[in-house]
């Protein structure tokens, strides 16, 4: 008995161990992580090089939806309330409504080519119509690319906010097709309905309260020893997900929204609390990912290849585009705004674990639609996932980079005080590396020249590409950029055009100059105040 758990702890830390070390693999080759974690999970499974038989749908659901809880709280943890302002509108109704446009459209050409009843077609328009909340995230935060603030903000909140109505339609069709022969379309949309409310409800009602409690109680304990203050937020936030499914409401929604309302109410240790959470996400991702490959059997692909990569291409260049157009046109986003998220529609391993449900369910034919969605999600994975840095490029939603920055942290300090480390590249046509002299509050506390750390007295003047180090509080961080990142006495053409006006001039003043018009009630305004009415509070 012992040499058998032995040999288990020992496969499963490999395969994570082997998982960590694939991304530098996968950064060479600029394969979607994601997808290299599911092939290894498929390498180690029953038709695969260790030939693990692991066919117990259960335990994977269960690995799946605790891995997945943490990612939902996570998500909603590092998502700031002003990112609801830049983006929430749009970025809910896609989540909401565009998983619905989603699941029909997929839902008919399912019913068509797989000459399924409605239900059941519904039902596989509803496991694949949720973007995954991982891939996304794993892609924004670390996929090397810099989007346009208003476009990743609305990629980032859709991710996160829309696996719960996806989680919810599928459950809902899942208990009428075991429950019955069938439904009429109008009497299943009322039970959706149905469900819906009560779901949803309960599961917005609980995450707002279970935010606010789990605010409360981290700052309130305050004698707890610093290092159990990740592991207590973690723990609560996983009794409310269980305790919200208890008592019928979606717990991956308020997972999400008690992760929104904690960081909006500010807790203690936060910054240490992010550290946390990164690598509990990244281990909730790899073996959610790993325990879904395992449970896959490639050798039963062959039936169902065809249709299936076919149903994916209709989501991929038909399906997710046209939700994503009704949805967020009405927001006026530009077309090549919505051909890019309509793009990143990634799928993975969210859809995976909710093509387990019917088999849980009692729905006959379980395992077709399990070896249906893998499908699709490897083909989305596939074509998606390893060609969005060049769609972004193509479709010009790139923002500049942080100019100069080469690293952030966020300090712990008593009470309210908000400080952060920056480290800084100087550049080589900034002022400082001029000879100019630097202001007394953005002075370093430590250069690194050749190799060597040196204080600023021993360091003398500034020099090009010298790394500096400074604390500073936040707001003053774009005032940094300009003495140590930026060019002097240029302006980059590139971002700012060929030439600029007065940010305090006025639309009135402008439109004199230019003969243009412009309504009475803006006359006044400010361009700076214009541009950021016009952007949604986050001009670029």
């Amino acid at each position: 008995m012992f040499d058998g758990i032995n040999i288990a702890i020992l496969i499963g830390s490999g395969l994570v161990a082997i998982s960590a070390l694939t991304s530098l693999i996968s950064q060479r080759v600029g394969a979607p992580l994601l997808l290299v974690f599911l092939g290894i999970g498929l390498l180690a499974g029953e038709d695969g090089l260790l030939g693990i038989d692991f066919d117990s749908g259960a335990t994977a659901y269960f690995i799946g939806s605790l891995a997945l809880a943490i990612i939902l709280f996570d998500s909603g943890f590092e998502t700031p309330l002003k990112s609801y302002r830049t983006a929430g509108a749009p970025a809910l109704v896609l989540a909401t409504l565009g998983v619905i446009l989603t699941t029909g459209l997929v839902g008919v050409a399912a019913y068509f080519l797989l000459d399924l009843d409605w239900q059941e077609g519904m039902l596989i328009g509803a496991i694949v119509a949720s973007t995954d909340a991982a891939a996304v995230f794993f892609l924004l935060r670390t996929g090397r690319i810099t989007l346009r603030n208003r476009v990743r903000t609305t990629l980032e909140i859709e991710s996160g906010a829309n696996d719960p109505m996806a989680i919810f339609l599928v459950a809902s069709l899942v208990s009428l097709i075991a429950a019955s022969e069938g439904l009429p379309l109008d009497t299943l949309g009322w039970e959706l309905l149905n469900r819906f409310a009560q779901q949803i409800g309960i599961g917005f009602l609980a995450g707002l309260v279970g935010g606010f409690a789990i605010a409360w109680m981290l700052n309130w304990m305050r004698s707890l020893e610093a290092g159990l203050y990740p592991i207590l937020a973690l723990a609560a936030a996983l009794m409310l997900f269980a305790g919200t499914g208890l008592i019928g409401g979606s717990g991956f929604l308020a997972a999400y929204l008690a992760g929104v309302v904690a960081r909006a109410r500010g807790v203690r240790y936060a910054a240490r609390l992010r550290r946390f959470q990164v690598g509990m996400t990244w281990l909730a991702q790899i073996g959610m990912f790993l325990a879904l490959g395992l449970l896959a059997t490639p050798s039963q692909f062959a039936a169902v290849a065809l249709p299936a990569i076919i149903l994916a291409l209709f989501l991929i260049f038909i399906a997710r585009p046209v939700a994503t157009y009704l949805c967020l046109k009405p927001f006026r986003f530009s077309n090549r705004e919505i051909g890019f998220v309509g793009w990143v529609g990634l799928r993975g391993a969210v859809s995976i674990l909710l093509a387990v449900m019917p088999t849980l369910g009692g729905v006959p034919n379980g395992d077709l639609y399990f070896n249906i969605v893998f499908i699709m999600v490897l083909s989305s994975l596939l074509i998606q996932g390893w060609t969005i840095p060049l769609t972004a490029r193509k479709l010009k939603v790139l923002a500049p980079d942080e100019p100069g920055i080469v690293e952030r942290v966020e300090l712990e300090l008593p009470g309210n005080a908000a400080m952060e480390l920056i480290s800084y590249r100087i550049h080589p046509d900034s002022t400082v590396a001029r000879g100019d002299r630097v202001p007394r509050w953005a002075r370093p506390v430590l250069i690194l020249r050749d190799g060597q750390a040196l204080t600023v007295h021993k360091a003398g003047p500034l020099k090009a590409n010298d790394h500096v180090y400074l604390f500073a509080a936040p707001r003053l961080i774009s005032l940094l950029d300009n003495i140590y990142a930026a060019p002097a006495g240029s302006d980059d053409t590139a971002i700012l055009g060929d030439f600029t006006l007065s940010a305090e001039a006025t639309l009135a003043d402008v439109s004199e100059q230019y003969g243009a018009t412009v309504p009475a009630a803006n006359a006044q305004l400010s361009l700076a105040d214009f541009m950021t009415q016009e952007f949604h509070g986050q001009p670029a």
